[in-house]
């Protein structure tokens, strides 16, 4: 291990060791602790050794997802409390598992009703004088304060359903609560007898309209979402009091582990890892840091790696074929009539996040404000307008290319984010100079400066997450495989050899980074990603297809929206109307080129919904898709099986999504986080391997048992080449030197060029057992079309 590595993971002795492979499960009222413990006995044989459980604390009733944190003091009473936890973590440690839990550290909710927070319900009552006022990330200079103390600033709430003066007749006081249907607000001491205008203006909240939230929010939130609040977990006494449950738990040996969501949302990242390390004893700590293209993850911060979407991407992408990924891309715009590639449209849905009129708007304008006061404090930074560091500020959020640079105050910047930062804004004009150096921290000391660094970092992360993820991807709908988190549309496919050195890499600086192919967060499945790649190999036949279906249903509403219905439909087939119509609103919401969440268009949303459900009633037309779906399966079959044995296999803790050891073909959330049938899955768990040749389902569930278990006979990665006609069809590679992943890719090309023909893989010295089928292979060169003949994908072992 590498100096990195060893200073990124500090295990102390005593500590637990990292996994070796996750089980991730949605805790959820449909869903809870209980059921987990259900899961226990299944989950051991299955063969992982920690449950990776979804957020733990007290959460808005009725949360999915668990994500809006309102109460940090007590695990949720809805999943069963920590009774349930502690029962839980019982019954997995006499199964020989352990736990790690999800950490939600940069936003809480803001709930309906409000009471639910109790450190905003007080900040909402108190103002800038509650002991709970910083713990929220509040510009109070933004708004002006109360009608009796104008200087000192409002919170603004923008949730009412129309403009003040039309909704006041829906406003009541109840003692010294503020009634706004569903909506409770704290009345400021003294104030509850005051006639309601008066009443309004003396609160430490402004009620507004819901559409001034892009244009005067006055709190940092989580991405654009208003319902989360932005949590300060720089300040340590925030820390303290928002992690004190969670590291009980972790020194009673209730958890074992932590994955930290959303990192790049915090003020100083490293510093919250190096907290939390220290208040942990270097407990395994995982990060949701996504990685843009070649960029690497910190190598000074203290935690095990990634949450997996690293390894996605090159998954996907070295079982991806390149060059009809390519010419799918030119048939997709020759069809839809967009001269956009897909780094333009990424570029686009930037600066329409940050433009005047953009959903981040307001986080645009804080930023402008705070270069102002800066300005305005020293002499030599004066006179820039406005206007021009506006558009500066949109210029380089919109060109940035990664999600954020990891700048701290009073530290040289790292090379990486000078180089980006530089050419993003690289034309040299004073303003543009004086943007740059305050980004990169050079100008100097004081607390706007070092809060201008911080907040611009805090908001490019917020203009990469929504202006690309959650705009262009939405838009640009070539092939919608490409279209995940991390994901890097404008370069589809990965090499082979680019894929070996990243494992390599990976191995050698971050051995115990978690691998992920399907999650909550995930646009569509792995097994739904596996079906579309199968049309980077067929794209003039898929573009063909496409077409046809397009004339049987009729002009769809939106030609771009016609190839995301139609591959939707391939990603997850069969679907129901309810869950088709879901994905294409919610898509063409955040494309927000129609229709939006903030505007939404009811004509289009009719059109496109009538459009969906008419295709899927047509009686000619679904024969054909299903028909299509068929031709493509045995080489989706073969892609998905490589897939899961790559993720399982390759350098790094497997993290294995629920349900997603069978064929598994969901769609975004809050498709994908719908309870699954455990128990199902543990009775064809014992099925004999005679059951499983043929059937895919177990064939999956049968090659990710096998897999696991074999992690403790894991060693160093190697990589293998096969020798002959069909040499890269197949990716193979040695973990250590008794074990052996080999699984084919472009299985279509293959096909179609003939098969495997003569093309062999030398086995070294010894007898080989290939695991899945129990076949015995000598030492020496193997044919593949007798190794992969009855799986497209072979583990073997060396040994008795």
């Amino acid at each position: 291990m590498t100096s990195a590595a060893a200073s990124a993971q500090p295990r102390p002795a005593g500590a637990t060791p990292p996994p070796l492979s996750t089980y991730r499960l949605q805790l959820q009222p449909g869903f809870t602790l209980h059921d987990a413990e259900q899961a226990v006995q299944y989950l051991a044989a299955l063969g992982v050794s920690h449950l990776h459980l979804s957020p733990l604390l007290e959460a808005v009733p009725g949360s999915t997802h668990g994500y809006d944190t309102v109460d940090h003091g007590r695990i949720s009473e809805q999943l069963g409390g920590e009774a349930a936890l502690r029962s839980l973590a019982a019954e997995a440690h006499r199964h020989g598992l352990r736990l790690i839990a999800d950490v939600v550290p940069n936003h809480m909710a803001l709930p309906v009703p409000e009471q639910l927070n109790q450190p905003l319900w007080q900040v909402l009552r108190d103002g800038p004088d509650s002991p709970y006022a910083h713990w929220f990330d509040i510009d109070w200079t933004a708004q002006p304060g109360p009608s009796d103390a104008p200087g000192r600033g409002r919170l603004l709430l923008p949730l009412l359903g129309d403009r003040l003066g039309a909704v006041l007749d829906q406003l009541t006081v109840d003692g010294e609560v503020l009634r706004y249907h569903e909506h409770a607000f704290p009345l400021r001491p003294g104030t509850a007898d005051l006639p309601l205008p008066e009443l309004l203006e003396r609160q430490w909240y402004r009620l507004a309209w819901w559409q001034l939230a892009s244009a005067e929010l006055n709190y940092r939130r989580f991405f654009t979402v208003n319902e989360l609040i932005a949590v300060r977990v720089e300040v340590p006494e925030v820390f303290e009091a928002t992690h004190r449950t969670l590291l009980r738990l972790h020194a009673d040996g209730i958890l074992d582990g932590f994955r930290i969501d959303h990192p790049d949302g915090l003020a100083d990242p490293r510093g919250y890892l190096e907290r939390l390390a220290e208040a942990t004893g270097g407990a395994y700590t995982v990060v949701e840091k996504i990685l843009t293209g070649p960029e690497k993850l910190p190598a000074d911060w203290p935690c095990a790696g990634t949450t997996g979407y690293d390894a996605l991407r090159r998954i996907d992408g070295v079982l991806l074929d390149q060059v009809g990924a390519e010419r799918l891309i030119l048939a997709y715009r020759r069809d839809v009539g967009d001269p956009q590639w897909a780094d333009e449209a990424a570029r686009r849905g930037r600066a329409d996040l940050t433009g005047p009129d953009g959903e981040l708007a307001a986080e645009v304008d804080r930023l402008v404000r705070l270069v102002q006061g800066i300005c305005a404090a020293e002499t030599a930074l004066a006179d820039h307008a406005p206007w021009a560091l506006r558009q500066t500020l949109q210029r380089l959020l919109t060109a940035y290319p990664v999600y954020r640079p990891y700048v701290r105050p009073g530290e040289p910047a790292p090379l990486r984010a000078v180089a980006d930062v530089e050419a993003a804004v690289a034309d040299g004009d004073a303003t543009a100079q004086l943007v740059r150096d305050l980004a990169l921290g050079r100008l100097g000391r004081s607390p706007a400066k070092d809060e201008f660094c911080t907040r611009f970092a805090q908001t490019a992360s917020a203009v990469a997450a929504k202006g690309v993820e959650d705009t262009a991807f939405y838009r640009w709908n070539a092939l919608l495989s490409l279209n995940e988190v991390g994901g890097d549309p404008a370069h589809p496919g990965v090499k082979p050899e680019d894929f070996h050195r990243w494992c390599t890499y990976q191995e050698e600086h971050w051995p115990y980074s978690m691998t992920a192919l399907s999650t909550h967060d995930t646009k569509r499945s792995a097994d739904a990603r596996a079906r579309l790649a199968v049309l980077a190999e067929v794209p003039e036949a898929w573009a063909a297809e496409c077409a046809a279906w397009t004339t049987a249903a009729g002009p769809c509403p939106d030609r771009s929206t016609a190839w995301l219905l139609w591959q939707t439909l391939i990603a997850a087939w069969p679907l129901s109307a309810e869950r088709l119509v879901a994905t294409l609103l919610k898509s063409a919401r955040e494309a927000k080129q129609h229709t939006s969440w903030t505007a939404p268009d009811a004509r289009f949303e009719r059109a496109l919904t009538d459009y969906a459900r008419g295709a899927l009633a047509n009686p000619g037309l679904c024969p054909r898709i299903a028909g299509f779906v068929q031709l493509l399966a045995p080489y989706a079959r073969s892609n998905s099986l490589a897939a899961a044995l790559l993720h399982l296999t390759v350098p790094g803790v497997p993290d294995v999504y629920q349900g997603s050891e069978e064929p598994l073909y969901t769609l975004v959330d809050p498709d994908n986080r719908a309870p699954v049938g455990l128990g199902s899955l543990a009775v064809r768990l014992t099925d004999s391997p005679t059951d499983r040749m043929g059937d895919f389902a177990r064939e999956k569930l049968h090659l990710t048992t096998t897999a696991l278990h074999l992690r403790r006979e894991f060693g160093s990665y190697r990589p293998l080449a096969a020798e002959g006609p069909a040499a890269d069809h197949l990716l193979a590679f040695g973990r250590g030197p008794r074990v052996i992943s080999a699984v084919t890719r472009l299985p279509y090309g293959l096909a179609r060029s003939g098969g495997w023909r003569d093309t062999v893989l030398e086995l070294p010295a010894g007898r080989w057992t290939e695991q899945l089928t129990q076949r015995t292979f000598p030492a020496g060169p193997v044919p593949l079309d007798g190794l992969l003949d009855h799986y497209p994908v072979a583990l073997l072992t060396e040994g008795p």
